[in-house]
């Protein structure tokens, strides 16, 4: 249970809309109000990642009671984060709103982890055809690009940190809303840039050692 001062969130209270601010409230409560605001989050964001899930289907090889399984466990883990933070919640966007975000961003997470662990599994043709721009890969070697796919996942699963890893494959491969990853992280939308900006220099120049990319285009990317 999340425990808040009730000065600074009567404080607070002021400054949202009437029905985040009884989001806010309840789940900020104790006993029976807590548990079934708890409940109703709960069944919100299982629509969401249920939509989600269907949305980016395409990414994974399951299907029927094992994606809603996935699912399911995302909705249940943001409902966690969401009761976790809920005391950090400034009212820049409508409550149901914010909570969303967590659901899309767990079932993005289990996407990725789901495609790392199962590198047999291949992602969606439109998921790879975002990345030649953002490395420099010249369309005339369009057919080494299962080549270049294969040598940037090494890159991506050897050369980046944990947390470069974990931005990278959000944004870069899942799709991920940067609100969601700031909203989940606890960070800030210039952490988040910077993380990606050193992971995308730090593949480029693996590409560029492995012979996949030139220097020169390297400097444009």
């Amino acid at each position: 249970m999340v425990s808040v001062d009730p000065e600074p969130r009567g404080a607070a209270d002021r400054a949202l809309d009437p029905e985040s601010a009884a989001w806010v409230r309840e789940l900020t409560a104790s006993g029976p109000v807590h548990d079934e605001a708890v409940l109703r989050v709960h069944a919100l964001l299982v629509r969401v990642a249920r939509a989600e899930v269907r949305r980016r289907r395409g990414q994974l090889a399951i299907a029927g009671p094992e994606l809603d399984d996935l699912a399911q466990q995302a909705a249940d883990d943001a409902v966690v984060s969401v009761v976790a933070k809920v005391g950090r919640f400034r009212g820049e966007s409508r409550f149901t709103t914010w909570a969303c975000k967590f659901a899309i961003f767990e079932v993005s997470n289990k996407v990725g982890r789901h495609f790392w662990q199962r590198p047999a599994v291949a992602m969606d043709a439109e998921d790879w055809d975002r990345l030649p721009d953002r490395f420099g890969l010249d369309p005339a070697r369009a057919a080494e690009w299962g080549e270049v796919v294969a040598a940037l996942r090494r890159a991506v699963a050897e050369e980046l940190t944990d947390h470069q890893r974990r931005i990278f494959a959000a944004i870069v491969l899942n799709g991920v809303a940067l609100d969601a990853l700031v909203a989940e992280l606890d960070s800030s939308r210039n952490a988040i840039y910077k993380t990606l900006f050193d992971a995308r220099r730090t593949l480029r120049a693996t590409l560029v050692a492995h012979g996949y990319l030139d220097k020169d285009a390297t400097r444009q990317a």
